[in-house]
């Protein structure tokens, strides 16, 4: 049986471990974490909504489940001369290698001073207590935005931080303060949000201006201060609490890494998620580069999609066949966009962009979402295919 070693224990990771395995293939499953972070659901611990395990689900217990080896160590480089990855405490071989180690986020100066809802796990439970310090003090102003990468755009992440400042906003009114403070959104692009389509960009502008949510867009940033950001016209927005989710860009594991890499340090792959020029490596999720489209958004959906069809394509070869799947005809940007009362249903494709409110039902069915995920990856319900 042929053994495919998956580097990275997130979303996407864990996807490609499952489905090697069911594809009947040997797989070693490669983490610095000793959990799988659900990120999409991690906007709701800052505001009490759920508690930081509910968001977690122990690398052992799927490992059990699915009947894949796991090795808990840290990368530090992969070797596909020698097809081997030197980890912090062994070095370790492979037949095929997956490579999903996520990507490192653009260090900004005084980026110290920010915390983020996509950077350590840790961080949301050190933005709900800087959150908690505020509301004890009756008032405050909080800053929350996101950056992207100039060269590349897919890389940019900005739908939680929409999420967090709604649901900051809603927990606010809960507790009858939300006009002691001073909320706003900020990015250096002069559209942000732009990719989901111009009516989810319309909508949004909409509920900033109902809600009372200031923003700042269009200037770039210069630095973050303890107090504040500093854009490069030295004007500056005062902030108590800044949350700031920085683009995606080279994972510090790859500078050491023979892989070759985009301007960006993402990892060059064809259709199919084969690296270029390998024959036995693929990349996938975020530290993969994904070609199409403008709008392309590395997503957690779209992560799984190339964990399957790596699988796939992976089985293909061993066997000798010469069928291969590609990523690129499932490109979509997908999202349930919670609002802390509701939420709001985005999808886009070459053909559609659509935007639908979901008053009320819409937060019960993210929250069903992170149910059924935690639950069918741990084969206690039935997986509905193609989620």
């Amino acid at each position: 049986m042929k053994n495919v070693t998956v580097l990275g224990g997130g979303i996407g990771g864990i996807e490609a471990a499952i489905a090697l395995r069911k594809e009947g293939l040997d797989v070693t499953l490669v983490s610095d974490r000793e959990y799988l972070y659900i990120w999409p659901v991690s906007i709701w611990i800052p505001t009490r909504q759920i508690e930081f395990e509910d968001v977690i689900i122990p690398l052992e217990e799927l490992a059990k489940k699915h009947n894949f080896n796991l090795i808990i160590d840290r990368v530090k480089e992969i070797k596909t001369n020698t097809n081997s990855v030197v980890l912090e405490n062994q070095t370790i071989s492979y037949e095929y290698l997956v490579v999903s180690l996520g990507a490192d986020k653009i260090k900004h100066p005084g980026i110290e001073n920010t915390l983020s809802i996509c950077g350590k796990p840790e961080d949301s439970l050190k933005l709900r207590e800087k959150l908690d310090t505020l509301i004890s003090q009756g008032e405050g102003k909080i800053a929350i935005g996101f950056g992207g990468n100039p060269k590349d755009p897919s890389a940019t992440r900005g739908g939680p931080a929409y999420e967090v400042i709604f649901n900051i906003d809603h927990y606010l009114r809960r507790k009858g303060l939300r006009d002691n403070f001073e909320l706003t959104f900020f990015a250096p692009m002069t559209n942000p949000g732009a990719r989901m389509g111009e009516n989810a960009l319309v909508t949004m502008n909409q509920f900033f201006k109902r809600t009372n949510i200031n923003t700042h867009f269009g200037k770039k940033i210069k630095e973050f201060s303890q107090d504040g950001i500093i854009f490069e016209d030295e004007t500056k927005l005062d902030s108590d609490l800044t949350m700031f989710i920085s683009a995606g860009t080279v994972k510090e594991e790859l500078r050491n890494s023979d892989l070759p890499l985009t301007e960006a340090g993402f990892i060059k792959i064809d259709e199919h998620c084969q690296v270029k020029g390998l024959d036995n490596v693929y990349a996938i999720g975020d530290i993969a580069n994904l070609e199409g489209p403008q709008w392309r958004s590395k997503q957690g959906h779209v992560a799984e999609v190339m964990a399957r069809v790596t699988a796939q394509n992976i089985k293909a070869s061993i066997q000798g066949s010469p069928k291969r799947h590609g990523y690129k005809e499932h490109l979509n940007i997908l999202c349930i966009m919670d609002t802390g009362n509701g939420a709001a249903y985005i999808y886009r494709d070459d053909h559609k962009e659509r935007l639908v409110p979901l008053p009320v039902i819409g937060g019960w069915l993210k929250r069903g979402w992170r149910q059924y995920y935690r639950l069918s990856k741990l084969k206690k319900i039935p997986r509905i295919p193609g989620m």
